[in-house]
């Protein structure tokens, strides 16, 4: 689709806002109009980044007053729900970033919103807009794989040498009462848009904490494992965490005619989400393919393979602000499969609190379903009062302020923010 117009953007954080506020000025159908970020220093270095001719404001209501047709919300991951309701109910579109709520009751919440106002809600999982992954699914609905049966994400950060930098020795940020389930969109995303499917019981599993978690001053476990059912009967192994040893960012999908997996980070020959091998038969119970290396250099990876996150960023800018312009065929991710990611880590934390009892998991596309979770704000933040749960299941453990004061000093140290 071809238009002269270009959708005018915000943003809220200038820290991880950057790159979606980078899109806007390289790129053609979007222009960078608003900035919002409530820390001083932050905001004067995106002033003398972007100029003057860009409106900056430190509230973010009066920022919402600003003539524009979208927000990306790029702001702590624990307010992207009430700040996108906020958005909607001012008639702008949202972009949001991970993740989409913390609680059952925002949930609720944000699939109403986006129901009353008829607003574009997109989620920015950039994991589905890697070439790896969409190639996995181009191959899947092409009906190349066959029926899905069986998928396993991974994303395993170790987080420790910049965890100062991300969480400013605030030892109630949200990443350190974050549990182990908490981020698994960017390992479940995937499996979710490549099979289209949505997923009906988890079972989640902890791993114990450990000295890198404690060093770190979070307090959930280091990674947690989700055995999820799809409601086709096919099952996914979800792996996610900020205090494994070492990284991991790998997707791989069985169907009934093969698999296709990306690169492991120890393949030292190739760049891991950029890579894709397949083995698939031409037709089902052939079993007679080899595994070729797939081709993921088409045009939206050349266009964008310079940008964050293997070329995901701008990919995943490029379909929003598509959609906006009136491309309905634009990939973006809705509200609905937006919660399809996240819902079974939520879930997840829940079985093991249950002891590993398997959890349904709701739909909330349908209205019947909702008004059990309406009121149930139950999360790890600790501003959830009477409502917050330990960010680990045997009990928050007991970090000195010591170490948080460390941390702070570190991320001074740095000298981040430039006055």
């Amino acid at each position: 689709m071809k238009t002269d117009r270009k959708a005018r953007i915000g943003v809220v954080g200038s820290g991880r806002g950057q790159s979606m506020m980078d899109y806007c000025v390289k790129y053609g159908n979007a222009e960078l109009v608003a900035i919002c970020d409530n820390y001083p220093p932050a905001l004067e270095r995106a002033r003398r980044k972007y100029g003057d001719a860009i409106a900056y404001y430190d509230d973010f209501e009066t920022f919402l007053t600003h003539d524009m047709d979208a927000v990306v919300l790029a702001n702590f991951a624990n307010k992207h729900a009430p700040f996108a309701i906020r958005c909607m109910e001012s008639g702008k579109n949202v972009l949001s970033e991970v993740l989409p709520v913390q609680s059952m009751q925002e949930a609720v919440q944000l699939v109403e919103t986006v129901e009353r106002t008829g607003l574009l809600y997109a989620y920015g999982e950039n994991c589905c807009f890697m070439p790896s992954a969409r190639k996995m699914r181009d191959a899947y609905r092409a009906g190349r794989l066959g029926t899905f049966e069986y998928g396993e994400g991974e994303y395993m950060h170790n987080c420790e040498s910049g965890w100062d930098a991300l969480t400013y020795g605030d030892p109630n940020h949200w990443r350190n009462t974050m549990s182990a389930f908490y981020y698994c969109t960017h390992s479940m995303g995937p499996m979710i848009h490549v099979s289209g499917l949505r997923p009906v019981r988890v079972t989640g599993f902890e791993a114990p904490y450990n000295a890198r978690m404690r060093r770190m001053g979070a307090k959930g476990a280091p990674f947690g494992v989700e055995i999820v059912t799809l409601e086709n009967g096919a099952l996914v192994k979800n792996l996610q965490g900020v205090g494994p040893s070492k990284d991991s960012t790998w997707f791989c999908v069985y169907g009934s005619k093969g698999r296709m997996e990306s690169a492991r980070a120890d393949d030292a020959t190739r760049q891991t989400v950029r890579t894709l091998y397949e083995n698939l038969d031409e037709n089902e119970g052939d079993n007679k393919s080899e595994p070729i290396l797939a081709d993921t250099d088409d045009a939206i990876t050349a266009k964008f393979g310079a940008s964050g996150h293997g070329g995901a960023d701008d990919c995943m800018m490029y379909n929003f602000v598509q959609r906006l312009l009136g491309d309905e065929q634009a990939d973006v991710i809705d509200v609905y499969e937006a919660l399809d990611m996240y819902l079974p880590g939520h879930f997840a934390y829940r079985s093991v609190l249950a002891g590993g009892m398997p959890m349904e998991i709701p739909n909330l596309r349908d209205p019947a379903e909702r008004d059990k979770w309406r009121n149930d704000a139950t999360c790890t933040d600790p501003a959830a009062g009477e409502n917050a749960l330990p960010s680990y299941s045997k009990g928050n453990p007991d970090i000195p302020q010591s170490t948080y004061d460390a941390l702070r000093q570190k991320m001074e140290a740095r000298h981040m923010y430039d006055e």
